[in-house]
Order: structure tokens, then sequence, then C-alpha cells
């Protein structure tokens, strides 16, 4: 199981006015810990104000920038990106987990493929990286980008950007919700409607990939057209910044569910240690194995990242929402631990046997 790292945080910039971007200072010993896929995302970890505070923020560097950079954007009332944005400094030492996540991309060479990218605010973080890596190590692709976001002064990365799409193999589009640029095409926000715009702008039938990455609405909706426009829903790939509850229920099964009472006896594997616990009132698995005081990973707890993913090795689970897990991955007995409530009298979940 993936545990922390205490690193000395490198350099700090000011991206916009409520963003930072923070870079790690990676010991010889775990640079190829560090190593990271384009689209992947680190766990921080911090105490503020005695509570254990833990979010995961995607990678923004280049896997060839010669650093480990993330991107984080202030939210209202958001413990860690007040305090990233407002107190960390250059020199001070985060607990980071090494890169994670299911949103990537892996380059080949030999490729010469269309790539379709399209992300709103802070879901740029991913994107750029994915973008960058295509640019680099795909000598025959290229890349056409909707980026969204409230005004330009709130574009995140825009200077390095810009300089990507100094390129002809990148197309860039920056599209506006509350500021008027050319009286259509490039205002107001990114919806289906928005897609059938750009059909005069970019060329949809040449596309390969799709990449998205920002709140729950717009993948849904722009997911669903390009579905509708004829693109595999396999070649759709997506990462939820936000997302709002979902009636969705994953069922995991490696064994029978026949006369469960509501009483679960679970043993979850971490680090190969066996910790044996009892679920009497629907929790899920994450929160009880922490109240038995099992050192179990987590970050998000809304079933967005994978940080808490678990192979279900004996029972049966339901997981409330999954927005991390491919369906293949269900299928294999993964779930997500924050998600995952016990639906048999038996649940075994190993934390350690997750690759």
């Amino acid at each position: 199981m993936a545990q922390f790292d205490a690193l000395k945080v490198e350099n700090i910039q000011s991206e916009t006015e409520d963003t930072v971007s923070i870079s790690f200072e990676i010991p010889q010993e775990l640079k190829s810990k560090y190593n990271f896929v384009a689209g992947q995302y680190l766990t921080l970890r911090k105490e503020i104000n005695g509570e254990d505070v833990r979010r995961s923020y995607s990678i923004c560097s280049g896997p060839s920038d010669g650093e480990v950079r993330v991107a984080v954007k202030q939210i209202e009332n958001g413990l860690f990106s007040t305090f990233a944005n407002d107190q960390l400094r250059e020199g001070e030492v985060l607990e980071v987990m090494p890169p994670m996540g299911n949103f990537t991309f892996e380059s080949d060479a030999s490729r010469s493929q269309h790539y379709l990218l399209i992300c709103a605010g802070s879901g740029i973080t991913p994107v750029i990286s994915i973008a960058k890596s295509i640019l680099e190590k795909e000598p025959n692709s290229k890349v056409s980008m909707l980026y969204g976001n409230r005004t330009a002064e709130q574009v995140i990365f825009k200077s390095n950007l810009d300089q990507l799409a100094s390129s002809d193999r990148f197309s860039l589009h920056y599209i506006y919700s509350r500021q008027s640029v050319d009286g259509g095409l490039h205002e107001g926000r990114i919806t289906a409607e928005k897609i059938e715009d750009f059909k005069s702008a970019l060329d949809f039938t040449s596309v390969n990939e799709v990449y998205l990455c920002g709140p729950e609405q717009m993948i849904h909706d722009v997911s669903a057209k390009f579905e509708a426009m004829g693109i595999d829903k396999k070649k759709i790939h997506f990462e939820l910044f936000t997302t709002t509850a979902s009636n969705e229920i994953n069922e995991v099964k490696r064994s029978s569910t026949s006369n469960f009472s509501g009483e679960s006896s679970v043993c979850v594997i971490v680090d190969g240690e066996e910790i044996e616990f009892t679920i009497t009132d629907g929790s899920n698995i994450l929160d009880a194995a922490m109240e038995n005081d099992a050192d179990v990973p987590f970050a998000c707890k809304g079933g967005v990242c994978c940080t808490c993913k678990i192979k279900v090795v004996e029972g049966e689970v339901e997981m409330d929402v999954n927005y991390a897990l491919e369906p293949e991955e269900v299928e294999q007995g993964f779930a997500l631990a924050c998600q995952a409530r016990p639906k048999s009298a038996r649940v075994v979940a190993d934390f350690d046997d997750i690759f």
C-alpha cells in the first residue's frame, strides 16, 4: 500500500489570484517512486487546526519537465486550499503520497492521432500534463483543446498554454462565461450545444480520443454529445472535479449474499496486517476501518479519487457512487472503500492488492 513521504516544498508559483502551483523536492532515493504518468494526482496531507486534512491534486507538470508540480485552486471554506494559497511557504514539508489515478495518458511515438481535450477551471491541471505529453512524445499526433473559464484573468497556466499553442499541432480555444470576446463562439459554458457550435471550427470527425475534466454536468452533457456523434464510449475519458449526489449503485460480488441480516464481519488487509471488525449500521468500509484504528489511505471520501481503492476478495459490497473506477475494474472486484457498504455476512477487503 502506498504510504506518505515527507517532501520539502521546492517552489511555489502564483498562477492566478486564487491558484498556486507547488513543486516538491524529490530525494534521489524516492525518484523512481515519484515517476508519474500524465493525468495522475498526488494526495497531500497536513494537520490544520488540529485536523488531519488530506486532499488530492492533479500533477500539472509534463513527464519531461523535470519536476513534480501540482496546482491548488482556493475554494470557499476549503481548509487545505486556503492554507496552500495563503500560508504555505517554500522549504516547508508536506506529507505526500506517490502518484495515483486512472485518468491517465501513456504516449506512443508510433501513433498518429487527433486528441480532443476539454476542461473547465482547475480541470486544466491534469489536462495540461496530458497535452504536454502528447506534443512531446507523439510527433505525429495533434491536439485540440477547449478550455472554459469565467474570464481571461482566471485562466490557469495561460502563458504555458499560449506557448504550447505556438505549435501547429496544438489548436487552443478559450471559452469565457462572463466575458464578451467574439460575439458567440468563444462565449458561454461548455455544453452539448457549444460542441455543436464548434463543428465549424473543429473537425470532430477526425477525433480519436477525448479527455474531459471539470464539473459533473459538463462531463455528462459533453460525453453524451460525443457518443451521439459516434465516438466510442471507451474513447471518452473523464475525471470529475466536482460532483452532485447520485443514485448510481455499483455492486461488487465475490461470494453468495444469502442470509444477510445487515451485520457483517469485515476484515481489511493493510500493509500485510489483518484488522477484523463488525459493521452493523451500514457504515462504509473506510469509516469503519478508521474507527477501528486501521491506518488506511484516503483523500476525497466522495468517490472521485481512487486513493482508497480496495480489492474485494470475499463477500459482497455495494458502492453509493463511483466516479473513479472503470467498469472493468468493478467487474474484477475492485471498489472504493469510502463508498463500499457490506452486503454479505463476511467481507474481506485488501488495500494492498490494488494493481
